[in-house]
């Protein structure tokens, strides 16, 4: 009645047998020579079944959505039982790096794959014995080597889940730098996708300042004067001025992360 050219309601009716049924309306005006509304045509469609088809949909994407979630926490887990920090180190990475971006402005789909790749972006660990893995002294070079290789073993395994982000490659590039004196591939610069470029900084923060089986904490302070340094040389320039707003202008702390 107020001249609108087009009218759309979807609702619900109930017949006698109190069946529900989902009606989607739509409803114009019709004008005469003086554009007074003199009637109204409208069109009701049942669409009940595809209401139904979509919310049966709905549920099954929240059961696919909790069994991922599920199977991500049961690997960590796993992983945790072999490595104790493990755990805590992933969880932490994970929650730094979704800060970090969130700060960047990358939108609700990078940010999730960012969180989901951050608690498995160490799970080739698996394949490294425990005695190295909280080996009390400096490793040796066959020691180190064979700590590397979790990235790619990690790509390995999580290569064949078909998830919806890069979750392997984030596992395979996170120690690459932007110079290529990373591992294990030596990539350089934009070859190194976003998330990992993200993940390496996340990596680098939590690990310096957290206790490691060959060394005391080092602290935020130095682990931020790291990726200063290798500022737009080992590590992303944006990704390290977000890390930096994140802990120094918005006064985030790891201990804010629970585990």
């Amino acid at each position: 009645m107020q001249g609108a050219e087009l009218f759309n309601v979807n609702f619900r009716i109930m017949l006698p047998d109190n069946e529900v049924r989902y009606i989607s309306g739509s409803v114009s005006p019709v004008f005469d020579n003086n554009n007074n509304v003199i009637r109204v045509v409208g069109i009701n469609r049942d669409i009940t079944n595809r209401v139904v088809a979509e919310n049966t949909i709905s549920e099954y994407l929240e059961k696919l959505q909790a069994t991922l979630n599920g199977t991500i926490e049961l690997a960590m887990n796993l992983n945790s039982l072999r490595d104790p920090y493990t755990s805590g180190h992933e969880t932490r990475v994970s929650m730094i790096a979704k800060e970090i971006a969130i700060i960047m402005g990358l939108d609700e789909f990078v940010l999730e794959g960012l969180s989901e790749g951050g608690k498995l972006h160490d799970i080739g660990k698996f394949v490294v014995p425990v005695e190295i893995l909280s080996k009390p002294g400096k490793l040796s070079g066959f020691e180190y080597q064979l700590i590397q290789t979790h990235c790619d073993e990690g790509y390995k395994v999580l290569n064949v889940i078909d998830f919806p982000w890069p979750i392997a490659e984030m596992a395979l590039q996170h120690h690459e730098r932007l110079d290529g004196s990373g591992y294990p591939q030596g990539l350089i610069g934009d070859e190194i996708i976003l998330e990992a470029r993200i993940l390496a900084v996340a990596d680098v923060v939590e690990s310096m300042s957290s206790h490691r089986p060959y060394r005391a904490a080092l602290g935020i302070d130095a682990a931020l004067n790291e990726i200063e340094k290798g500022r737009g040389r080992l590590y992303d320039e944006k990704v390290v001025g977000a890390c930096l707003k994140l802990f120094r202008e918005q006064g985030f702390t790891i201990s804010e992360v629970s585990i």
